[in-house]
């Protein structure tokens, strides 16, 4: 199998959308965006792991079967960056090959794979925003299963679009500004490296962005790059977090917030210092749309947190 999609023509009814992974951070939000704004012309349908577990070959034929899509948005994914070198096994499965039997069902069936993947297959040494034809050169075991599921999604489907973001953040499930909430309600002193740097995305504007590149005629293929702006390191991500935790009420007293090394704190899996992202091909895709302000994004993130006494786990 090449992975070379028959001719077809385009849909005659509303655009047929799948979205992979739809109990995650990614998926959750992708729900939320439709519920907020549904796309115009298509119907698109949610299926968590229970539904579709994607790392099966014949769950997935059985459901596009059953449920033929036109696109399909792969928003399933390993995200435990330190536990992956000990995890591979479910890394890779999630992050490589899942997308591997996506992309193969999907060239057969004749429908267009949008896949999310990830700043960490850079290595950070480059000075300067990556582009997308950079080579890359992942640190981590996460970067490198990421890596290699772009891979099998380009090979096997070539008219399939990889986009790339990193520092996902939302109201929904675990990620970096949750994880800044709990501790600064745990601790009086709390201590954020600052010599790592990148482009934190709200996970509504990135689900907003796939929504978009699914419904885009002449479809866009091949990898992008989108993050949110401004650049900002891990310790000044916190330091904003912080400030409009208190605005809202969700911190009952603000902890003291120290700047680190990475060294000072070395973490279980090495993460590139510099991955931001040269999001200009996309923006040129969207007519010159600029990065989204993932501050804008935060707030709304922390609005939903604080009208949600269980935390949206």
């Amino acid at each position: 199998m090449t992975g070379t999609e028959p001719p077809r023509a385009p849909p005659s009814g509303p655009l047929r959308i799948l979205v992979t992974g739809a109990g995650g951070q990614l998926g959750r939000s992708l729900r939320a965006r439709v519920a907020e704004s549904p796309p115009p012309s298509a119907a698109v349908t949610f299926a968590d792991r229970t539904a579709l577990d994607v790392t099966r070959a014949d769950r997935v034929a059985a459901w596009l079967d059953r449920h033929p899509a036109d696109v399909v948005i792969n928003a399933a994914a390993y995200t435990a960056v330190d536990r992956a070198a000990a995890e591979y096994g479910r890394a890779l499965a999630a992050n490589a090959e899942a997308p591997g039997l996506l992309a193969q069902a999907c060239a057969r069936r004749g429908a267009r794979l949008v896949h999310v993947s990830t700043d960490y297959v850079f290595d950070g040494r480059a000075g300067r925003p990556y582009t997308e034809d950079d080579p890359v050169g992942p640190l981590n075991a996460y970067g490198r299963s990421k890596l290699e599921g772009e891979r099998q999604v380009l090979e096997l489907a070539p008219t399939s679009l990889v986009l790339r973001c990193g520092w996902i953040f939302s109201a929904y499930g675990g990620n970096f500004v949750k994880t800044m909430l709990r501790l600064g309600r745990e601790r009086d002193t709390l201590q954020v490296v600052d010599d790592q740097i990148g482009g934190p995305t709200w996970a509504g504007d990135l689900a907003q962005v796939l929504l978009e590149l699914a419904m885009q005629r002449p479809a866009p293929a091949g990898i992008y790059h989108f993050s949110g702006a401004p650049w900002v390191s891990w310790h000044g991500f916190a330091h904003e977090i912080l400030r409009q935790a208190m605005e809202r009420g969700l911190l009952e007293r603000p902890p003291v917030l120290s700047a680190i090394a990475t060294r000072d704190r070395p973490p279980a899996e090495p993460r590139p210092a510099d991955s931001r992202l040269d999001g200009s091909k996309l923006a040129e895709r969207l007519g010159g749309r600029p990065a989204p302000d993932w501050r804008i994004g935060l707030a709304r993130t922390l609005d939903t947190l604080a009208q949600a006494p269980d935390g949206l786990q």
